[in-house]
């Protein structure tokens, strides 16, 4: 098991807002970031395509309320940020930091810093590359 980041919001995230949130039928930026939901309402995950593959960006628990993710590349920690943007939500890891999108930027705000970890735009056509690569 990885390093858990978690989507947080003040009212819990339930399955149908989820699904809503992610249409691209409902969302042009759902649209342009290509996030799909699989599995049931009790249980799935969101994905996205990068060339010719899938990647689990986040996994979704109706009991929780909540998607979860393990990123293991930069890519998928900026897909997880553009996820929590899409549900209204903000992206927090076990130790208590935010992970947010601010001007185009990825970063990392702990208690008395902050991390730039990239344009966006870059990171994403970067492509999920693993951290341990």
């Amino acid at each position: 098991m990885g390093y858990e980041l978690r989507v947080e919001r003040e009212i819990p995230l339930g399955y149908t807002e989820l699904a809503r949130s992610l249409s691209a039928e409902t969302s042009p930026e759902a649209a342009e970031a290509g996030f799909e939901l699989r599995g049931l309402r009790e249980a799935g995950e969101v994905v996205v395509r990068f060339g010719d593959a899938t990647h689990t960006i986040a996994t979704w628990s109706t009991s929780a309320c909540r998607l979860v993710g393990e990123p293991a590349s930069d890519w998928q920690l900026a897909q997880l940020a553009v996820l929590s943007e899409l549900v209204g939500g903000r992206l927090a890891g076990e130790d208590g930091e935010i992970y947010s999108i601010r001007d185009g930027i990825l970063e990392q705000t702990g208690s008395a810093s902050v991390l730039e970890f990239g344009k966006l735009e870059e990171i994403l056509a970067a492509g999920p590359s693993s951290w341990s690569e």
